[in-house]
């Protein structure tokens, strides 16, 4: 019997280790994405390299979030580990991208005197 489709193997890992429908439509989502960037290569002919410059793309050309490049990584991730059971020593190094710390803006006390004036005196 021949061996499930790619994208079978993947939905039949996520369905026994119960994750929520949603996880699976975006992994698929970005697995997609990833090979289609390769014009259709195989995961297995592929290496650091390419998951490198996919990320890279994403950041870079498509100008994502953080956030949304490390889902893309995730299911990258997820694809080799889990259903292709590759040992990838060298994902380990792999930069993911971090949120940009925001300090929050903080009101002057003159300020926050107005801000209250403004809206008592409009009731």
């Amino acid at each position: 019997m021949d061996k499930p489709r790619l994208f079978n193997q993947v939905r039949n890992v996520l369905r026994v280790r119960h994750d929520s429908l949603r996880t699976e439509a975006s992994y698929l989502r970005w697995i997609k994405r990833f090979i289609l960037f390769h014009h259709k290569r195989h995961p297995l002919e592929m290496e650091e390299r390419e998951i490198t410059a996919f990320l890279t793309h994403l950041a870079v050309n498509k100008h994502v979030a953080p956030s949304t490049q490390n889902q893309a990584l995730a299911a990258i991730l997820f694809l080799y580990k889990e259903v292709l059971e590759q040992e990838l020593d060298w994902m380990d190094d792999i930069v993911r991208a971090r949120r940009t710390s925001r300090i929050p803006e903080v009101l002057s006390p003159e300020q926050v005197r107005r801000l209250f004036g403004q809206n008592c005196r409009a009731q």
